[in-house]
C-alpha cells in the first residue's frame, strides 16, 4: 500500500530530481511527508515566487528540470509570475501544483479556484491525473513534455485526495520517450549551404536553443568568417573572448559598430532565436535581405521577419549537417580589427561620480576574481550592465529574466543555480528594488549551506524606468525607494556584508565575498553604483520606440522635455 505522496515522490526520484522547491500546506503534506525520507528533498522557501525562480535556475544552470511544489490557491498564484517567466524565456520546469479535493462532493472549499484556467496560458500543458493509477505516469511525462522543444513549464494538477488516500499496487511504470534532436531536411541544408557560399558579408545569430552546440557554431563562424551575435539569454553560446564575438543584442540597443554588421549582411543565419522585443532592442533590427531560420519550434517562423528559408531542426543537429558542406574562407582580419576595436571602445569608461562606483570597475573585479562564475541577474540595469560588461565562454552562465522581465528573479534564482552547480562561484546581480521583493530568500540560502554572493546595486530608485522617464519625459515619477538597510536586511539574513563605496574598495570587497562564500556562507555586497550613463539597451529601446511615435506626439514629448528640464522641474 502507497499513498500519493509517495507514488509522486518515487516518479520524481526516477526523474533524477534531487529537490522540489516549495511551501508544504494542509492539501499536500503527504507529499511532503514522503520527501521527508526520498532523494528528492524537500526545500522550503519563503514564498512561492521564490521557489519558482529557484526551480528555473536549477533548469537553466544544469541538464536538471526543476521542481516547485504548491499548494492550490494562493500558493499557486504567489508563483504564477515565475511559472509565465520559465514560460516566456522557454525554460522547462514540473510545476506540482495541488488542487483541493474533487470527492468531497462539496461548494466553498478551502483555496478552491480554476486552477488550470490560471496555468494554460503560461504552461505548455497542464495533467490531471484522476485515479492513483495514473500518478506516476502523469509525473513522468511532464518532465519529457517540458524539455521538449519548445522547452517550458508543465504543470501537474493533483486533487488533495489522491494524495493523502493509500492505494493498492499503483501502477510504477512509464515508457520513456527522450526527445530526439529534430534533424533537417538534406534539401534545405543544401539550400542554406548555397546561399551562405555565395554570402559575401554573412552574419551568425545565436540564441538559448542553440546552447548545446557552442562547439560546432564556432567551427562555421570561423570557417564562413561571420562575425555572430547572440541573444541575452543565449549570452556565452559562443564564447564572447572569440574574436569573432559581436553582442548579446541586436539593432540599435548594440553600440554602433555592433549595429553596423548586422545592418550590411547580405544574409543572416538565425540558429535557435525567435527575435523577440527584448532581443531586438525593441524590434529595431533592419529586417534583414536574406534570412535562414533554423528553429526546433515551427512556430516562431515569420513572427517578426520574413525567413527566405525557414528550416525546423535541432541548431546542433543542423550545424552538424552543415559544416561539410561549407567551404574555408581566409581568415577574416580586417573584420576582426573592427570588431576589437568596437569592444574596447564599449567597454571604455569614465571615472564614477563621487561617492558611486563605476560599472566598470564592479564587473572587471567580478570576472577577474571569478573567471568561471555563475551570474543571475534581475530585471532592470543590473540585467543590462551586465549583459554589456560580462564576458562569459559558456552557456548555463547568465541567468536572467528577458521576455516576461519579472523583477525579484536574480536572488532565488542563483540560489536555484548554486544547488545545481555546488562547484561554481554562482554570484546575483540585484537593483535594490529587486532585492526588496525577493530578498529574503537569502534566508533559505543561509538555512540550506547553498552560499552565493548577491551584488546589490543601490542607487534608491528602479533606476532603469527613472532614466527611461527623465530620458524621455524630462522628469521621473514614483520611482524613488525607501532608504531601507541593505547590511540591515543581510543581518536578519545571517548573510556576510560588504560594502564597496568606491572603485578603490570594490576588488577588496568581492575578494571577501568570494571567500566568504566559498568558505559556507552567503554574502551581501552594498555597491552605489553609478547609472549616471545609460546601457547601450536603455538609450537603443528609447529611440527605437520614439521612432515609431506618430509626429504629432514626437513633437509634443520634445516640448515638454524641454520645458521640464528648462524650469528644473522635477
Amino acid at each position: 500500500m502507497l499513498d500519493g505522496g509517495q507514488i509522486v515522490a518515487r516518479a520524481l526520484e526516477d526523474a533524477g530530481v534531487r529537490r522540489v522547491f516549495g511551501v508544504p500546506g494542509t492539501h499536500n503534506v503527504a507529499l511532503y511527508d514522503a520527501l521527508a525520507g526520498s532523494k528528492a528533498r524537500a526545500v522550503l522557501v519563503t514564498d512561492e515566487r521564490a521557489a519558482a525562480f529557484m526551480a528555473d535556475g536549477v533548469s537553466r544552470a544544469s541538464e536538471e528540470t526543476g521542481v516547485v511544489s504548491l499548494v492550490p490557491g494562493a500558493g499557486l498564484t504567489h508563483a504564477l509570475s515565475a511559472v509565465a517567466e520559465a514560460y516566456l524565456d522557454q525554460v522547462p520546469m514540473v510545476v506540482l501544483a495541488c488542487a483541493v479535493r474533487s470527492d468531497s462532493g462539496r461548494a466553498f472549499q478551502l483555496h478552491d479556484i480554476d486552477q488550470a484556467a490560471l496555468l494554460k496560458p503560461v504552461t505548455k500543458a497542464v495533467l490531471r491525473p484522476r485515479a492513483a493509477g495514473e500518478l506516476y505516469g502523469a509525473v513522468r511525462e511532464a518532465f519529457e513534455l517540458a524539455r521538449a522543444a519548445p522547452a517550458g513549464p508543465v504543470a501537474v494538477e493533483v486533487p488533495a485526495e489522491l494524495y493523502l488516500l493509500s492505494h493498492l499496487w499503483p501502477k510504477m511504470e512509464h515508457a520513456a520517450k527522450p526527445p530526439a534532436p529534430r534533424a533537417p531536411a538534406p534539401a534545405a541544408v543544401e539550400e542554406a549551404a548555397r546561399l551562405l557560399g555565395a554570402a559575401k558579408r554573412p552574419v551568425l545569430c545565436a540564441g538559448y536553443g542553440a546552447r548545446g552546440a557552442q562547439a560546432a557554431l564556432t567551427a562555421l563562424a570561423e570557417r564562413l568568417g561571420s562575425p555572430v551575435a547572440t541573444t541575452i539569454q543565449g549570452k556565452g553560446v559562443f564564447p564572447e573572448t572569440h574574436p569573432l564575438w559581436l553582442w548579446s543584442v541586436a539593432g540599435c540597443a548594440a553600440p554602433r559598430f555592433a549595429a553596423r554588421e548586422l545592418e550590411h549582411a547580405d544574409v543572416i543565419l538565425a540558429l535557435g532565436c525567435r527575435f523577440s522585443e527584448v532581443g531586438t532592442g525593441g524590434y529595431d533590427l533592419p529586417a534583414p535581405r536574406c534570412l535562414i531560420h533554423v528553429d526546433a519550434d515551427a512556430g516562431v517562423f515569420g513572427k517578426n521577419f520574413p525567413a527566405s528559408l525557414a528550416i525546423e531542426a535541432d541548431a546542433g543537429a543542423f550545424l552538424d549537417a552543415l559544416l561539410p558542406k561549407v567551404e574555408a574562407r581566409p581568415r577574416p582580419e580586417e573584420l576582426e580589427r573592427r570588431l576589437k576595436e568596437g569592444h574596447a571602445k564599449a567597454l571604455a569608461s569614465g571615472e564614477a561620480e563621487p561617492g558611486r562606483v563605476s560599472p566598470k570597475a564592479l564587473f572587471d573585479a567580478l570576472q577577474r576574481a571569478a573567471p568561471r562564475a555563475v551570474y543571475t541577474a534581475d530585471s532592470g540595469n543590473g540585467l543590462f550592465l551586465a549583459m554589456e560588461r560580462l564576458r562569459l565562454d559558456k552557456p548555463g552562465r547568465f541567468l536572467a529574466p528577458v521576455d516576461f522581465s519579472c523583477m525579484g528573479y536574480s536572488v532565488p534564482a542563483a540560489i536555484g543555480a548554486k544547488f545545481a552547480r555546488p562547484e561554481a562561484d554562482v554570484i546575483a546581480v540585484a537593483g535594490d528594488g529587486a532585492l526588496l521583493m525577493t530578498g529574503l530568500s537569502l534566508m533559505t540560502s543561509v538555512q540550506e549551506r547553498a552560499p552565493v554572493v548577491v551584488c546589490a546595486l543601490k542607487d534608491g530608485e528602479l533606476g532603469q524606468i527613472a532614466q527611461f522617464q527623465r530620458l524621455a519625459l524630462g522628469r521621473a515619477a514614483a520611482t524613488k525607494l525607501p532608504d531601507y538597510s541593505i547590511e540591515g536586511l543581510a543581518r536578519l539574513c545571517r548573510a556576510a556584508y560588504f560594502l564597496a563605496g568606491s572603485d578603490d574598495e570594490v576588488p577588496y570587497a568581492v575578494e571577501r565575498a568570494l571567500r566568504t562564500a566559498r568558505g559556507g556562507r552567503s554574502a551581501v555586497i552594498e555597491v552605489p553604483v553609478d547609472v549616471s550613463q545609460p546601457t547601450y539597451f536603455t538609450k537603443g529601446v528609447l529611440r527605437a520606440n520614439f521612432a515609431r511615435l506618430p509626429p504629432g506626439d514626437k513633437l509634443r514629448l520634445a516640448i515638454r522635455k524641454f520645458f521640464r528640464r528648462a524650469t528644473s522641474w522635477r
